[in-house]
């Protein structure tokens, strides 16, 4: 639970997640053979926890403070496109009638970093169990993604990996795999509407399969396991009954399983490559598709930004996986030319209405990719802006949803507001992030406006910016633009990157 919660912890902007020091995270460091840094935690626990003041009186030192009865929690599923739209499992039937989602599911799948911890797996199989023990296997597709190779070995010593395989599961690579999209489909056509469910973190559009019409919800893995079991969206393994072969119905007991292997973690020599040397030379090919040595990236010019044209409007959620999707790109991920080629393509255009292409206002060209008119805009010196809606950058903190924007020619990034960490992330590449101090004037961006950031010489920690709007029709309008930036940021802004600044000192 605590490694769920924490890895999740992207998704409220935080740059750490933490729990305080206890017995149980004491337990998990002997049982991964680092009982020296248990007994180093032990005598250092008061430094590890919260203060006591703080623990007494936490209103007083959190601007909230959310209380959770664990006795009322109900199990929960998200979905879909978003891990932020829960429901307790007694609405989803409700829901499901309600927006009309296809409740036979298409695919189940478990694992991945977030959700496959010796107790998930072994919660899983305690409910495969009890689905084989009366015939059932998994009517659709099951896949396994197993978290790490320590688990995958532990698993298969401990038979919980026979009994997932004996209930219909294809064990995938110790990988990311299906969860950020490396999962080629064959059983379903790009466009066609199926539903799946999974434990991974995170559900965006199109992110698990590339299909924009799958619909990805996201829950535990032992519900995930019960659900996939009956094929269905809509059961309830607290309420329903499964039917076997032979025609007996039977609900499914709560899964119980150990935090840690009795036996042990099964330890993996293989996953730890010593370094050979404090230094050493690498040689890129110059003809390589995959690597390519970075070029640092223009410092500011001391001048107002100004005439940009605007390459992107994007409509409702744009996240990192919209504006920089992984999957088959991840392969160039250490060649920033090509991996750039991905921008925007699942970003909606607010002037049509369609993912991933634009107009280019320079030619008139319509229905391009927003990368390749980037890369025309750059050619020709032309500056571009992106314009975002609500909470723009949601998701993971990819640092290529920073880095191509920039490398392809984006000045500035003006939105609604902004997830923060891509917003930081923005901030160290060089682009100016900024947010509409009145949300409203987001709908007075006009396809072919030219736009200008003004007030950039007296760029200063809370002082707010210009932002002048000259529509086709001649006419303008000015607002004003909210940051976030302090002086460390500006001089990040100065330099053209926070890496430019370093190598500087």
């Amino acid at each position: 639970g605590k490694g769920t919660i924490t890895n999740m912890g992207a998704e409220l902007g935080a740059t750490c997640s933490i729990f305080p020091y206890d017995s149980r995270m004491a337990s998990f460091l002997k049982a991964t053979r680092r009982k020296d840094l248990a007994d180093l935690a032990d005598q250092n626990k008061d430094l590890l926890s919260a203060d006591k003041e703080v623990t007494a009186d936490p209103h007083k030192y959190y601007d909230e403070v959310v209380e959770i009865d664990l006795d009322k929690l109900e199990p929960q599923i998200t979905g879909p496109h978003t891990p932020d739209a829960a429901r307790p499992i007694s609405e989803m039937k409700g829901a499901i009638k309600e927006n009309n989602w296809n409740p036979q599911l298409s695919s189940a799948l478990i694992g991945s970093c977030t959700n496959s911890s010796y107790e998930d797996i072994g919660r899983a199989a305690f409910i495969a169990n009890q689905a084989l023990e009366k015939g059932i296997k998994m009517p659709q597709p099951f896949l396994v993604t197993p978290g790490s190779s320590q688990i995958k070995k532990t698993i298969e010593r401990d038979g919980l990996m026979k009994v997932l395989v004996g209930a219909g599961a294809s064990v995938m690579a110790n990988a990311c795999g299906p969860c950020i999209g490396q999962w080629k489909r064959n059983d379903i056509k790009k466009g066609e509407v199926n539903t799946i469910l999974n434990s991974f973190n995170r559900n965006f559009r199109g992110r698990n399969d590339s299909n924009p019409e799958t619909l990805s919800f996201i829950s535990s893995p032992e519900i995930v396991m019960a659900l996939g079991l009956a094929g269905r969206l809509d059961f309830n393994p607290i309420t329903d009954e499964l039917t076997a072969p032979n025609g007996e119905k039977f609900k499914f007991a709560a899964p119980e399983a150990p935090e840690l292997p009795a036996s042990g973690y099964v330890a993996d020599p293989d996953a730890y490559a010593e370094p050979k040397g404090k230094s050493a030379l690498v040689k890129i090919d110059p003809k390589s598709d995959r690597l390519q040595e970075l070029e640092p990236f223009p410092e500011w010019d001391g001048k107002d930004i100004t005439d940009m044209v605007v390459l992107c409007k994007a409509e409702g959620k744009c996240t990192t996986d919209h504006i920089s999707p992984a999957g088959p790109w991840l392969k160039y991920r250490g060649h920033l030319d090509n991996i750039s080629n991905n921008m925007l393509l699942g970003a909606t255009n607010a002037f049509t209405g369609k993912p991933g292409k634009t107009t280019n206002v320079l030619t008139g060209d319509k229905d391009l990719e927003f990368a390749k008119v980037a890369r025309d805009y750059k050619a020709k010196g032309q500056p571009w802006i992106i314009i975002g809606d609500e909470n723009y950058g949601e998701g993971s903190s990819r640092e290529h949803a920073a880095m191509s924007p920039r490398f392809l020619g984006c000045k500035v990034v003006l939105v609604r507001s902004f997830a923060r960490i891509h917003e930081t992330n923005l901030k160290k590449q060089g682009v100016l992030a900024v947010t509409f101090k009145n949300p409203a004037d987001y709908s007075k961006v006009q396809e072919k406006d030219r736009i200008s950031v003004i007030g950039l010489k007296d760029f200063a920690p809370g002082k707010p910016l210009t932002a002048v709007l000259k529509h086709v029709d001649g006419s303008e309008d000015k607002i004003e633009v909210a940051h976030s930036y302090n002086n460390e940021q500006i001089k990040w802004f100065r330099a053209g990157s926070a890496l430019n600044l370093i190598r500087k000192q």
